[in-house]
This record gives C-alpha cells, sequence and structure tokens, in this order.
C-alpha cells in the first residue's frame, strides 16, 4: 500500500500527517510506503517547519529528516491513496490528475469520517496552532489506519 500526504507547501500539515499515519500504521504492522508532498513548489528541499518538528517530536514522531517536494504526474500513478489536506489542495490534485486517477484522490478528513472539513493551515499561527493541527491529524490517522485494515482483509 503506498499512500501520499498533501498540502500547499509540505512543510506544515503533510509531514505532520505522514510522520503521524507512519506511527499508526506500524503499529497495526501494515506493509506501507508513505510520502508527503506539496500542490506548489515555494520549499522544495526544505525540511518542515520547525514548531512541526518540535510538536511532532514532544508526540515520539521524528520528522525532521523529511524533505519538501512538489506533487509530480507520475505520483498519480505511483500511489494508492493520495490525502489531500483541505479542499484546496484536493481540487489541485483532481485538476493535476486523470479522470480514472481521481478514484485514489482523498480528502483526508472525510476519508477518516470526521467530515468534510478541512485540516487548518498552521503557518501563520503559533505553536498552539500546531498541536491543534497534530491533535486532528492523530484522530484522524487513527481511524485512517483502522479502515485501511480493514480494506487489507477484504
Amino acid at each position: 500500500m503506498k499512500i501520499l500526504m498533501v498540502c500547499l507547501g509540505n512543510i506544515c500539515r503533510s509531514p505532520l500527517a505522514e510522520g503521524i499515519l507512519r506511527k499508526h500504521l506500524e503499529l497495526l504492522h501494515l506493509p506501507y510506503s508513505i510520502d508527503s508532498a506539496g500542490t506548489i513548489n515555494y520549499h522544495s528541499g526544505s525540511a518542515p517547519d520547525s514548531r512541526a518538528i518540535h510538536v511532532a517530536a514532544d508526540n515520539g514522531i521524528d520528522i525532521s529528516r523529511l524533505a519538501s517536494r512538489q506533487v509530480s504526474k507520475s505520483d498519480f500513478e505511483k500511489f494508492d491513496y493520495i490525502f489531500a489536506m483541505d479542499r484546496n489542495n484536493y481540487k489541485d490534485l483532481i485538476s493535476l490528475s486523470s479522470r480514472e486517477q481521481h478514484k485514489r484522490i482523498h480528502l483526508y478528513l472525510d476519508f477518516a469520517g470526521l467530515g468534510q472539513k478541512d485540516v487548518p493551515d498552521p503557518y501563520y499561527g503559533n505553536r498552539e496552532n500546531f498541536e491543534e493541527v497534530f491533535e486532528l491529524l492523530d484522530r484522524a490517522s487513527l481511524q485512517v489506519s483502522a479502515k485501511l485494515l480493514k480494506n487489507k482483509n477484504l
């Protein structure tokens, strides 16, 4: 199972989501490959935002070695699940992909069963905003990993 997490710049939400979902998938012993990317290339090659790194580390997750990259056309063939952090990212991913590839693209919180809402972008906020996003992504990732486990056993 190959999973891609996507936000705008790939320095806040998607690296956090990648690290958190990785933790949940490892606990379930699910075979996976997981990556993250952004719909823009503004931060390509950059490490995640230091606030994201610290909040993840405070929760036992190391995302410090991740590097931002932009979504590529090949990602739509390579990944089984592509999770958008918000509706704008979702629309961008849909516009970049073929009609056949649309079935791979999901709004993360919707797939998790938490409703069709966006994961808020904490970039212009403070550490508390990053902690809130971490908690939301952790709740969603718990649901997503359980759903992926169930789908694997069908």
